[in-house]
């Protein structure tokens, strides 16, 4: 064979490892995405039924892995959503954790944004 009908051979093999290729980076952000949420999704709770000193460590290193979770995903919108979430980690390390209507409250709103994590994990 000529190695000018060699060429569109190879265009041809290329453009197909490409398309491979990314479909296989797709499928990898699509596999990070479903892990980083269900990671996220699975350290997102807080016994408020420890002692004070113990919640708030406890939610201060929730917050840390969320703000981690979310460096290391490409999702913008679970990125956010897990932003959320560490903020809301940080209102519950200032609040009076003594007073149960507070963790109450704080619980209410958490579970709001546990629902819209889960929605942009979807």
């Amino acid at each position: 064979m000529h190695p000018r009908a060699l060429v569109p051979l190879l265009a041809v093999f290329l453009a197909g490892c490409s398309e491979v290729g990314s479909a296989v980076n797709q499928a990898s952000t699509t596999m990070d995405k479903a892990a980083v949420c269900a990671e996220a999704l699975g350290i997102a709770d807080l016994n408020p039924l420890v002692d004070p000193e113990r919640l708030k460590a406890r939610a201060a290193d929730k917050e840390r892995r969320l703000r981690e979770l979310a460096g290391s995903v490409a999702d913008q919108d679970v990125k956010s959503s897990l932003l959320t979430m560490a903020d809301s980690y940080v209102e519950i390390q200032k609040e009076r954790v003594d007073d149960l209507t507070v963790v109450a409250n704080w619980a209410k709103r958490n579970a709001a944004h546990l629902d819209a994590l889960r929605k942009a994990c979807g």
